[in-house]
This record gives C-alpha cells, structure tokens and sequence, in this order.
C-alpha cells in the first residue's frame, strides 16, 4: 500500500513540477532576451516614431533646419488632409492596386501548376528546377533594363510577333500608356513566379502521402484529390505566398523605374515610384513621410489579415 501511495505522491509531484520548471525556463528565456528585445524595439520604433513626427511638418532638407528641428514648421495634419485630397496619389494607389490584382493570381495560379509538376520526379528535374529559379534571382534593376530592351520598337518582342505574323510589327510598347503597364506587368510575373513556386512546392512536399494514397483507393480522381486534400492543406502556405506577394507589389519600383520612370506620363506611375519622385523632385519630405504611413497603415491591415487567417486555418486544422 505504501509502494503505490509513494508512486502516486511521486506522480502528483511530477504533474506539478514540470509545468513550474516550463514556466521558470520560460522566465529566464525572457529575461535573458531582454536586451535584445529592447535593441529591436528600438530599431524599429525609433524610425517609425520619427517618421510620424516629420509627417505633421513641412520639414524638407532645404528648410535649413535639422529633422530634430522640425517642430517650428508644424502643421498639424495638413498632410494628411492634403493626401486625401491628392487625385496624383490615388492615381498611383488605383495603379499598384491593378499591377497587384493581375500579377499575384497570375504568379500564384502559374506557381502552384509547376509546384504541382514539380512535386513528381521526372527527367532531368533537377535541370529544370534551377533554370526556373533563375528569373528570381537576377537583381531587379538588371531585370528593368532586360525587358526595356526587349520591349522596345525594334527589340526581340516584336521580332517575334513580326516572324509570327509575317508582316512587320512596329509596336512602341514602352510608350503606349496601356501596353507599358502591360509590359511593367509581364515583367513582374516573369521574375517573381518562381518565388511563390518555391513557397507553393514546399508546401506540397509537407502533405501528408498517406492521405493522398488513402483518397486514391477509395475511388478519388486527381483533381477530387488536389481540391479536397491538397488545397485544405496548404491553406496556412498559400496565405502567406499571397502576402508576401501583395506587399512585395506596394514595394514594386526597380524594375518599373528602369523600364519607364513611371512614364508615359504618369501612365506606369505606382506608389513606391510616386513616392520616390515626390522625395526627389519635389522635396517634401513632411509630406512623403504621411503617404508612406498611409501605406504602412494598409499593408499592415493586409499582414493582420494574413496573420488572422492563418490562426483560423490553424484551429479548423486541430
């Protein structure tokens, strides 16, 4: 009787220490990341903080005042009342929105039918594998400068169309208001479909073969498969492809910049492109530092989104 009381009282004893030594390891885990969680909220906090501070001035380098001066040309918040009054900005916003809309589908449906190829072995993969990441890694500015080439009047684009037609084609992609965007947006889906393949594939590899096998023997086609094991699975991946991809687009401006300056006009003009023209050209620094908390302020919706839904994909899962 004494040898099963001790067992018990031993188990009791067991049940309420680990879970106390958890905690304590926890503490001393926190503790001893302190430092460096103060170091990184310093880092991050401090130029936000500022940015917000310059946004209700008109402080501009030319002012001849320090950013620590900036306070003298207060505002108040006729930044931002003038940002909602800007047709140019929402001009630039409706423009990212419609690259955005276009290139993530695009990139995310392209993606996900070569992870599907690639999720099987066949010959020579391997090759294959590493010519299709090659795009993503070319530096953006190289990759502007490779398809302003290609898509000027006499370039290979047209070379093509024209062997394809068999007459002459002289199209001036670049400087045609329509067609340059076209040309901005095909050159980002060229570069960064391998990038939400990669995402995609490492998600295909994570589900579970068993599942699939499962499904096949009880008389599932492949597309029955694909839909009802496949997909559910890759749910938390494909949210996070999208969101890196919706908030890499708000940031799009190397390639574009080299490709069009933003040009016709202001017919390839996206935010990051409005934003760099206004800080350069413009000057106006108070300004600048509004829209760009305006964006944060929206991409930070779209990350809480993402985050959301991914907690949810996660609960539906266990």
């Amino acid at each position: 009787m004494s040898v099963v009381m001790t067992t018990i009282s031993e188990g009791e004893m067991d049940a309420r220490t680990k879970p106390a030594l958890r905690d304590e390891g926890a503490r001393l885990g926190f503790r001893l990341t302190l430092p460096a969680q103060i170091l990184v909220l310093f880092i991050s906090a401090f130029p936000l903080l500022m940015q917000l501070y310059i946004s209700v001035t008109d402080w501009s380098p030319l002012s001849g005042l320090g950013w620590w001066n900036a306070w003298e040309m207060w505002n108040s918040f006729a930044n931002y009342t003038d940002l909602a009054a800007d047709a140019r900005f929402w001009s630039a916003l409706k423009r990212t929105a419609i690259v955005m809309v276009v290139c993530v589908p695009a990139e995310f449906l392209l993606g996900l039918a070569l992870a599907t190829l690639f999720a099987d072995n066949f010959p020579g993969k391997r090759i294959f594998y590493s010519i299709l990441l090659m795009p993503m890694m070319v530096v953006p500015a190289v990759a502007g400068y490779m398809f302003f080439m290609l898509f000027q009047s006499g370039g290979p684009v047209n070379d093509i169309l024209s062997s394809l037609t068999g007459s002459p084609v002289t199209i001036a992609w670049l400087s045609d208001p329509t067609l340059a965007l076209i040309a901005v947006m095909i050159a980002d889906i060229w570069q960064w479909t391998p990038l939400m393949f990669l995402i995609l594939l490492a998600g295909l590899v994570g589900v579970p073969e068993d599942q699939i096998k499962a499904a096949t023997l009880l008389g599932a086609n492949p597309w029955q498969r694909f839909t009802t094991i496949v997909l559910p699975k890759m749910k938390t991946i494909i949210i996070i492809a999208l969101a890196i991809r919706v908030i890499e687009n708000f940031k799009i401006f190397d390639t574009l910049y080299i490709m069009t300056g933003g040009g016709p006009g202001v017919a390839t003009e996206t935010i990051s492109v409005y934003i760099y023209k206004v800080t350069t050209q413009d000057l106006i620094w108070g300004y600048v530092a509004a829209i760009a908390l305006a964006i944060l302020v929206v991409l930070s919706i779209v990350a809480v989104f993402a985050m959301k839904r991914m907690a949810r994909t996660k609960q539906v899962a266990a």
